[in-house]
């Protein structure tokens, strides 16, 4: 600063600043106020990211696909706790010591005999063991009935076995249907699986099902309580509330 005041010339080329020194201290409280304040901020900031950078390292997707779980796992947790539950099957009923008719027809026992329960691999059960359940006999020629659906969705809700079984006696120059038809036609039921026999004796065919002159017929359905006795034996079974009915009384006997 030159006597008269006037700045010296700038050999830096620099712009001039002007800095004031305040003669109290005090009179910097609300810059030191702001500042701190603007400090804090900075170390919450890097706090946050501190935790969330686990999360959002690979973008958006972690955090969209872990609450995609989260609800999965809620909403699996809700139907299992409250959604509806197929009635148990009744176990430990003896077979019927002296039914109303011999055994084969209705109001008497199944045949006895053995059939193959062939699911998975073949496993051979006495035919009076399968019980209660509705036996669906399919004839020679038979294109998947549609009741094989009604059936096993009424046999899944009141908890009564489903067999499918193929009628093994030839008609009209048709074979019978081969086991892995029958397999396919277990396929179209969505509500229920019906569990597949092979019966190559027919004790279930010979005894409820005419000898078929034709193919092409419908679906025989066989409906066996509890105790083996044979309640119902439906030629040519199609969906309705009647048969809807005669599958829950069987849970009851």
């Amino acid at each position: 600063m030159r006597p008269d005041g006037d700045p010296d010339p700038d050999d830096y080329g620099l712009p001039h600043v002007d800095v004031v020194v305040p003669d109290d201290a005090r009179e910097l409280d609300r810059d030191v106020l702001a500042y701190r304040r603007e400090e804090r901020r900075r170390r919450r900031r890097r706090r946050v990211r501190r935790v969330v950078r686990p999360v959002t390292r690979f973008g958006v997707a972690i955090p969209i696909i872990a609450g995609a779980l989260l609800v999965a796992l809620i909403s699996g947790a809700l139907m299992t706790a409250f959604g509806p539950r197929p009635a148990p099957r009744p176990k430990g009923v003896a077979l019927a010591p002296s039914p109303s008719a011999a055994p084969g027809e209705i109001g008497g026992l199944l045949p006895a005999g053995s059939v193959d329960v062939v699911n998975r691999g073949k496993n051979a059960r006495e035919l009076r063991d399968l019980r209660p359940a509705v036996f669906g006999i399919v004839p020679p020629g038979a294109q998947c009935p549609g009741v094989i659906a009604a059936l096993a969705g009424s046999a899944h809700e009141y908890g009564v076995r489903f067999l499918l079984v193929a009628d093994p006696r030839p008609a009209g120059g048709r074979q019978p249907v081969p086991l892995k038809d029958v397999k396919a036609c277990a396929g179209t039921a969505h509500d229920g699986t019906p569990e597949i026999l092979e019966d190559t004796n027919a004790l279930l065919a010979g005894a409820y099902v005419p000898a078929p002159e034709t193919a092409g017929g419908g679906l025989t359905a066989v409906f066996v309580q509890p105790d083996g006795v044979v309640k119902n034996v439906v030629p040519g079974a199609t969906p309705g509330p009647d048969l809807v009915q005669k599958v829950k009384s069987l849970r009851y006997g």
